[in-house]
């Protein structure tokens, strides 16, 4: 038994190290500078971050008297960047309390303020820090991406709000989805596309395209499709996508295995269109609750191909949506998300796969 825990504990670390992205504080000050009004004395709890090196830490302690808050909270996993510090003890779980400035000089002292250790290993998930969890109101980091699902779910089991980083894909989760689709979980308004760069710690492997080395010996590695997380609103998420489209069937072909139209990109959504669409996941980069509905993906919505084409006229994979692409043979499309538009004349529609009504709300 102990040889097991020690060899969990080996890869919990191990992965933690992969993890260990530090954000940028000028991708966090785009993004924060749309939700203060909604810190005001709020305890904010940042989970995945050594106040020594976040950013995280760096904008809140600095914001702390204009944001109004009542108490900032930082704890981190063992395994944040020995080779940051002088001191062997860098390496080892840390938290830190803050309630406000010491003094009014402008100087952000971390040692002043206070890092103690934990008793554990700073995972969100042990208990200590769960405690400190349960006293937050908002909680804001960059979670590991290998651990986003638990992380999320971590979240809504203590009712949580929160504004967190993550992979733009994660939408797709099966337990990820149904939170956007019951609008309990959106994108932030700050990065629409492209990728971020994250300092990453010293013995970080470069070996990927994309990363470099400043002057200082940082490192830093550019991640693809990073998009904020939350369930905190902002002026611009009800703001209407601008349709100026028209339908015509000739350019919008229709799925083989499910009742619904191709739309390939955002901006060509029909004005007129009352049916339902398949869009790409960047469309929640521009989802108005108000103005559409999700009514489900192409993960569960599509009927089998074996149902609709021959065996070797299509590519098997998991469920997606499929085109015709003539010769009696079909594409399978990347991830769509199954919209309708709430402002047009609207019934109950039954599925593609008869295991259902799918009510479309006028």
């Amino acid at each position: 038994m102990a040889k097991n825990a020690n060899n969990r504990d080996f890869r919990d670390a191990r992965q933690a190290k992969k993890d260990e992205f530090y954000t940028q504080l000028s991708d966090i000050e785009k993004e924060l500078v749309h939700y203060s009004a909604h810190f005001r004395g709020k305890v904010v709890y940042l989970n995945c971050d050594d106040p020594r090196v976040s950013n995280f830490f760096q904008y809140f302690a600095t914001n702390f008297e204009k944001l109004g808050l009542k108490k900032l909270i930082a704890t981190c996993y063992m395994s944040s960047d020995p080779n940051r510090f002088s001191s062997g003890e860098s390496a080892n779980a840390v938290w830190l309390e803050y309630t406000g400035p010491k003094s009014r000089d402008g100087a952000l002292d971390v040692d002043a303020i206070g890092v103690r250790p934990l008793e554990g290993d700073g995972d969100f998930r042990s208990e200590e820090c769960v405690a400190l969890l349960r006293q937050a109101d908002v909680v804001v980091t960059n979670p590991p991406f290998s651990l986003f699902r638990e992380y999320v779910a971590q979240l809504f089991e203590y009712e949580k709000k929160f504004i967190i980083l993550g992979n733009m894909n994660a939408l797709t989760y099966k337990e990820i989805f149904p939170l956007f689709q019951r609008n309990k979980l959106w994108y932030g308004p700050s990065i629409r596309s492209g990728d971020r760069e994250f300092r990453v710690p010293d013995d970080y492997a470069l070996e990927a395209a994309g990363t470099r080395v400043d002057e200082q010996g940082n490192r830093y590695i550019r991640v693809k499709g990073v998009r904020w997380f939350t369930n905190m609103d902002y002026p611009s998420r009800n703001k209407d996508l601008e349709l100026t489209r028209r339908y015509g069937d000739s350019d919008y072909p229709r799925y083989a295995n499910f009742d619904a139209i191709e739309v390939s990109r955002t901006a060509e959504i029909p004005s007129d269109y009352e049916g339902l669409m398949g869009v790409p996941i960047t469309f929640m980069d521009k989802y108005n609750p108000e103005q559409f509905e999700i009514l489900g993906s192409s993960m569960t919505m599509g009927r089998p191909m074996s149902d609709v084409a021959e065996k070797g006229s299509y590519q098997q994979g998991g469920p997606r949506f499929y085109l015709a692409v003539g010769n009696g043979r079909f594409r399978r499309m990347y991830d769509r998300i199954v919209i309708r538009n709430k402002r047009l004349a609207s019934t109950s529609i039954a599925d593609e796969t008869g295991d259902h009504v799918v009510p479309i709300s006028r």
